[in-house]
């Protein structure tokens, strides 16, 4: 149940070693539910998704997965407290607006919340933007700036003192540069960031 294929993305190979089996899970902007079906075949997840784009529910709705057409945005109030074991929130971040709210409410209803996101601070971006004076585009920030569904640009210093200044405490952090992991400066050498969250308080220390 354990193994899976070479060619799955490497961030779904990261969520999926990080959840439990048989873990409830509630996947907010799941799009065409490739990484729900992973997890329901392979780790025999109870998985629920949220997804706004209609043609991605039907591909959801083909592959036999559960998914309700909704907007992320306005939050998670028809759901109770703990109701999840897991909430994933995986490169839809930096397209949501109320980014603070969300989160609060995802680990309000999800004992764990895990969230992926592209590096804005990611070395080629910089380069792009000091050297050539444009917009950077990058492997995980394809989008030119009229086409992008991105409204925020973060980077992986930012978001974890987003998480210190709302008591977050990160539990794993796991950083990309492809298919590698990336150990050393992260915030300049890893083009996405994947983080395992929890409540955890203000005081709290990061303990990665």
């Amino acid at each position: 149940m354990g193994i899976i294929a070479d060619d799955i993305r490497p961030d779904h190979r990261i969520i999926f070693d990080w959840v439990e089996p048989g873990a409830r899970i509630l996947d907010l902007g799941c799009g065409n539910g490739e990484l729900m079906d992973l997890l329901s075949q392979r780790k025999d997840a109870r998985v629920q998704g949220i997804e706004l784009d209609e043609k991605a529910i039907w591909e959801c709705v083909r592959k036999g997965l559960s998914v309700c057409q909704g907007d992320i945005e306005t939050g998670l109030a028809e759901y109770p407290d703990r109701c999840f074991d897991y909430v994933i929130l995986n490169q839809s971040l930096q397209e949501i607006r109320k980014a603070s709210f969300l989160l609060r409410e995802a680990l309000r209803v999800g004992a764990q919340t895990i969230v992926g996101f592209p590096n804005f601070a990611h070395v080629g971006a910089r380069i792009s933007l000091f050297f050539g004076g444009r917009a950077p585009m990058t492997p995980s920030l394809p989008y030119r700036w009229y086409d992008t569904p991105n409204v925020r640009f973060l980077s992986i210093g930012d978001f974890r003192v987003f998480c210190a200044e709302m008591g977050f405490a990160v539990e794993k952090a796991v950083f990309l540069n492809g298919k590698n992991a990336i150990a050393f400066w992260p915030n300049l050498r890893a083009l996405s960031a994947i983080f395992l969250l929890s409540g955890g308080d203000a005081g709290q220390r990061d303990r990665v």
